[in-house]
């Protein structure tokens, strides 16, 4: 999955996600790099296992990519895609994204506040306060301020403070929180 221009998106292989059958004693993250480039990952981890109706078992992976690497192949925006695993992976990421710097794993190294809400609200898939994310970011020492600023865009305005995620490995922040959408 990645958050690119305000939509999570999933990719997908000929309308399926990404597919490898495991072989004679290799191990499911094998079969996993076969499947997809995970070295393109910022973050993976196993999702679930599902016996499909078929009798046969499907492993799902989460596998999130920065909005500024290049992963090729099909990108679709999860919101349309009815396929297994899609809404366990949006659920997931969902949550994480509560309680862990999970963020960086789909932000570009460096980012202005603004640009990071958006990654926000692409994955949880509502509106979020840009100044409640970094009030909130910061509280936790999850986000880093670093040297420069972001020139000012077509309508103006003063140059954008530059950020970074403190830490690019997964890290539980605040085990109690939850992001929930407005009421």
């Amino acid at each position: 999955m990645r958050a690119q221009d305000g939509t999570l998106e999933v990719l997908l292989d000929h309308g399926r996600l990404p597919e490898a059958a495991l072989r004679g004693g290799e191990t499911l993250e094998a079969a996993l790099g076969r499947a997809v480039d995970v070295s393109a990952l910022a973050h993976v981890e196993q999702l679930e296992t599902r016996v499909l109706g078929n009798g046969s078992v499907a492993t799902a992976y989460l596998g999130l990519v920065p909005s500024e690497t290049h992963l090729g192949g099909a990108w679709r925006p999860a919101a349309g895609i009815a396929l297994p695993f899609v809404r366990a992976a949006q659920s997931r990421l969902r949550a994480k994204l509560s309680y862990t710097n999970l963020g960086f794993a789909l932000a570009p190294k460096t980012f202005t506040i603004s640009e990071l809400r958006e990654v926000y609200v692409a994955a949880l898939g509502h509106d979020v306060s840009a100044t409640n994310l970094q009030r909130v970011l910061i509280r936790r020492g999850v986000l880093e301020r670093v040297d420069g600023r972001r020139a000012p865009g077509r309508s103006g305005g003063r140059p954008a403070a530059l950020f970074r995620f403190a830490s690019d490995r997964l890290e539980v922040t605040d085990e109690f929180a939850a992001l929930r959408p407005p009421r």
